[in-house]
């Protein structure tokens, strides 16, 4: 199956270049077909992940929020609230509220994120009106948090596959660059005055609900996009560098970049001491043993700790190294 869908897919790199009057080379047409492959292979990813998001969040509104009067924060926050209040059936209101984002999108982010995400908005519309989800619990507790959750899981599939199905990011990625304002301070604003709203049309009541719903929602989405595992990316400074740089490869199995530094602490300039700063990218399961073994080899060295929120590629998916003599990089 594997050599067909390769076969289709030189046969369609060939074409290509044809019609582009383009001359075929042994070079050419392997560059042009991993560039293919890439195309395809994210194309596909991304469909996935939004397809999940769609059905996801379609669960999280129709089995949970919307039969109880629930609301959230957000631009799917001023849709249930609409729709709470007036007959306008929540389908059409989810593609009406967030159209502006996907139009401010298009300026902003760029055209192929604005189509994914108008497909992805139509397509919750559509699961939301046509499939009937189960009302999983009456209450209300219950329906904050898995709303929250299931909703926000939506959210986040959505945006690991290109795209949004509530706008609210969009607007303040914009007024961040209009104003002085962070993008966490424009969505909070936002959102206390669709709770407000909340509080004032439907109840005190719900609108605390709704808060609790958004937060939920709003955790859900860093966890789906940040993913469980956290990595760590340390810098070691020692005199020792080169035995340190040979236990991480070696012992830890990771792979290490050399940085060429200067000491700061002197009167003169060329009185600094040349040296090689070490950094490598670990989890966070692997920080005791890292600092153990640094402390075994140089217990005086400068480590310096930061949060990383995902790597590609490298040695850190890695648990040993297929020839450790290479492992020299990251990256």
């Amino acid at each position: 199956m594997k050599q067909f869908f390769q076969q289709i897919i030189i046969a369609t790199v060939k074409y290509w270049l044809k019609r582009k009057n383009k001359k075929i080379t042994d070079r050419k047409l392997l560059s042009e077909v991993e560039i293919l492959k890439v195309n395809i292979t994210h194309i596909v990813r991304d469909t996935v992940f939004v397809l999940i998001g769609i059905v996801s969040a379609g669960f999280g509104l129709k089995g949970f929020l919307l039969p109880n009067s629930f609301i959230d924060g957000g631009a799917m926050g001023i849709s249930l609230l609409i729709s709470e209040t007036t007959n306008v059936p929540l389908s059409l209101l989810i593609v009406v509220i967030n159209f502006p984002f996907i139009i401010l999108g298009f300026s902003q982010i760029g055209k192929q994120f604005a189509f994914k995400s108008l497909l992805a908005i139509i397509g919750l519309a559509l699961i939301v009106h046509f499939i009937p989800y189960p009302l999983i619990t009456s209450d209300k507790l219950l329906i904050a948090v898995f709303g929250g959750f299931f909703l926000g899981a939506g959210i986040g599939m959505a945006i690991r596959g290109g795209a949004v199905i509530d706008g609210t990011e969009v607007l303040a990625i914009y007024l961040s660059k209009k104003t002085g304002l962070t993008i966490g301070d424009v969505i909070l604003i936002f959102n206390i005055i669709i709770f407000s709203f909340g509080a004032y049309i439907l109840s005190i009541e719900v609108a605390l609900y709704a808060m609790l719903t958004y937060i939920v929602a709003a955790k859900t989405v860093d966890f789906v996009i940040e993913g469980v595992e956290e990595y760590t990316g340390i810098t070691i400074i020692s005199d020792k560098s080169e035995k340190i740089r040979l236990m991480i490869t070696e012992k830890l199995g990771r792979g290490v970049t050399i940085y060429t530094g200067k000491g700061g602490f002197g009167t003169k300039r060329h009185n600094l001491k040349q040296i090689d700063i070490l950094y490598t990218v670990i989890t966070r399961l692997e920080i005791a043993r890292l600092r153990t073994e640094i402390d075994k080899i140089d217990s005086d060295s400068f480590i310096i700790m930061n949060s990383i929120k995902d790597t590609k590629g490298g040695m850190i998916k890695k648990r040993r190294l297929v020839n450790k003599t290479t492992a020299h990089n990251n990256e």
